[in-house]
């Protein structure tokens, strides 16, 4: 049966009850019913009764401390959005509407929120790595001649691969004073070294001229970077390569190769110098003490000598004739006394001895005979009588 059929009890579905105008919800009512629940909820409702108009009036009241609730809640957000936290070895960078405010260390830091303050954060810690002449792609090294290729004072043409490590020293200049802080680094390590090698010969820069070189193109760079207050700076400047043209590559391969020989060939010298040279000096002082040392022996001697002649000589203008036989006893003990002699002293030539002279030379003997005496050895060795012989008298034979 349909809701509007006679007996169907008047049951309107959008109705409440079985009386009254029968049509859809009101919409302006049922606003003012969800502003009232609002109202209540924040304590905005009213308490006790009203009419419809003080009731809607308080329903609006809410509303408004709603919003004012909400609008709070968003400030306060704002506000906490302003909170940033700067890492160790990093700076940051306030702007304010655009234009540099301040620079902030590590920790915690509030700034007011965007789009007021913005911050940049720069790392000052890490160190940038830039190639000049050369550009490492997939782990090989690919080179890039309009950079590589400079010409030296000699007007000859190298080939140079250099690497630049660098580091943020001041973020301010680092963010405001250049368009493209790597581009200017790049070019001003080109300008550097192109500057340096300009002024160069060849051999210098291929050999012994790399440190060199290095030192002054850092340095060379490092001034133009400060010229430029681009905020960088520069840790260290390595030397990757340094090559001639590949059309004479193998005729300075030869010519460095001879260089490395002459070094060698002259270390070699030097050691050896250094080796001999000391102890030729040495010999040359052991010679110089020895010959002092002989000196010194020889004048002493010499001034013994000649006090030992002057006493002697006072003595013989005292006593001649005693001074002089002493003399004599002394020089000829002196001579004897190492030299193998045999004195024979016959008075009467009317016998004849048997001296055996091989074995008292070999003794180092010295026989003497005297009259009526038979003879003494100072070697020890005896002699023995023979037969008789003629031989004249006070003969004395002297074998040696």
């Amino acid at each position: 049966m349909a809701w509007n059929e006679p007996g169907g009890g008047n049951k309107d579905p959008w109705g409440q009850g079985g009386g009254g105008n029968q049509g859809p919800p009101d919409l302006d009512e049922l606003i003012r019913k969800l502003q009232a629940k609002m109202g209540g909820l924040f304590g905005g409702g009213r308490k006790g009764g009203g009419t419809a108009t003080g009731g809607g009036g308080g329903g609006g009241g809410g509303g408004f401390l709603s919003i004012g609730l909400l609008l709070g809640i968003g400030v306060l957000v704002w506000l906490a959005s302003g909170i940033y936290i700067i890492d160790e070895g990093k700076r940051g960078v306030v702007l304010r509407f655009g234009e540099f405010h301040v620079i902030t260390g590590p920790g915690p830091h509030w700034h007011i929120p965007y789009p007021v303050d913005r911050v940049e954060v720069v790392d000052v810690a890490l160190r940038r790595f830039e190639e000049i002449g050369y550009r490492t792609t997939a782990g090989r090294s690919v080179v890039v001649p309009k950079e590589a290729l400079m010409l030296t004072r000699d007007e000859n043409i190298v080939n140079v691969q250099m690497a630049v490590q660098y580091q943020v020293s001041d973020p301010r200049q680092y963010l405001f004073n250049v368009r493209d802080p790597r581009a200017t680094l790049q070019q001003a390590a080109e300008s550097a070294l192109r500057e340096v090698v300009g002024k160069s010969r060849m051999d210098f820069v291929l050999t012994e001229g790399r440190s060199d070189v290095v030192m002054q193109v850092r340095a060379l760079m490092q001034q133009m970077l400060d010229d430029y207050q681009a905020g960088l700076l520069v840790s260290e400047v390595s030397m990757q390569d340094v090559q001639p043209p590949e059309e004479v590559q193998g005729a300075f391969s030869d010519a460095i190769r001879a260089r490395e020989d002459e070094q060698r060939y002259k270390n070699e010298a030097e050691a050896y110098s250094n080796d001999i040279i000391p102890r030729a000096r040495g010999q040359a002082a052991r010679l110089l003490e020895e010959a002092n040392a002989y000196k010194e022996s020889e004048v002493a001697r010499a001034e013994g000598e000649a006090s030992r002649f002057t006493q002697l000589l006072t003595e013989y203008k005292r006593a001649p004739e005693v001074t002089r036989k002493r003399l004599y006893l002394e020089t000829m003990e002196n001579v004897l006394q190492s030299s193998s002699k045999v004195l024979v002293d016959v008075k009467d030539g009317n016998s004849l001895m048997y001296l055996p002279l091989d074995r008292m030379i070999k003794g180092s003997g010295e026989i003497v005979t005297r009259p009526g005496e038979g003879y003494t050895s100072s070697g020890g060795s005896s002699g023995a009588s023979g037969s008789l012989t003629s031989r004249p008298p006070q003969q004395i034979r002297e074998t040696r």
